[in-house]
């Protein structure tokens, strides 16, 4: 009995020995991303050497060869996070059948709103490199973002389709609506008077508004009279603006 114990708390050891590895490691990787993000943002990407990341994390170059094999690798891991992630998240409120394409919007708005604030300094960074990114990188960079407007623009011309929406051309919608969740990187600052849940559903609130036809009206489709009649109402209330 004397002896069984000391080698059961050896085994136990030796199998949480992996598991502390690993989470070290994790932990070592995301300083070394962390470090590698804000430098790119601070000197851009062609400005940044390995050398300064392993410097800024305190390892030698060797030793960040490591956890990394290259600069390469740690600006493809914020393509990924940034525009790839972004669309599979779109991608996925945009296929479901559950919802309506007036929802979809909401969903899509809100969640893209609340992923440009909490990752402004790597979708900033991001914008900023575009013109340094490497070519492989680039073209996945491109793919995101063009998933991101087909998607987008996929919801708004079902809602154009079903007379849920305003008859408006989905894709520079789509584009104005992106256009207005990726300026939130830019002008969010998390304080006191930044909820970011009310900032969420305020600007989603405002991309419906700016879609939905005025008097709630939905036809299965957009006839032609449909459309007359909606730009006549916009006529109608541009002149009244302008009268004003």
């Amino acid at each position: 009995m004397s002896t069984s114990k000391p080698r059961a708390k050896t085994k136990a050891g030796k199998d949480a020995e992996p598991t502390r590895t690993g989470v070290r490691r994790g932990l070592v990787e995301q300083e070394i991303y962390d470090h590698a993000t804000r430098l790119f943002a601070e000197r851009g990407f062609a400005g940044t050497s390995f050398q300064d990341i392993a410097d800024a994390v305190g390892l030698t170059r060797p030793a960040l060869y490591h956890y990394v094999s290259s600069k390469d690798e740690l600006l493809a891991k914020l393509v990924a996070e940034i525009t790839q992630d972004s669309a599979a998240g779109i991608q996925a409120i945009a296929g479901r059948d559950d919802i309506d394409a007036t929802r979809k919007v909401h969903e899509i708005v809100a969640m893209s709103v609340r992923r440009q604030a909490e990752s402004a300094a790597r979708f900033q960074l991001l914008i900023r490199s575009e013109a340094d990114l490497p070519e492989g990188i680039a073209a996945t960079h491109t793919a995101g973002r063009r998933a991101v407007l087909k998607a987008m623009a996929g919801v708004i011309e079902d809602g154009v389709a079903q007379g849920v929406f305003r008859p408006v051309d989905p894709r520079v919608a789509a584009l104005g609506l992106l256009g207005m969740n990726n300026w939130v990187a830019w002008w969010y600052h998390p304080d006191e008077r930044n909820d970011l849940d009310q900032i969420c559903e305020q600007l989603a609130d405002m991309a419906v508004a700016s879609l939905v036809n005025p008097d709630g009206s939905a036809t299965t489709r957009a006839e032609p009279r449909d459309v007359l009649r909606l730009i006549r109402r916009d006529l109608d209330h541009l002149e009244d603006l302008l009268d004003g």
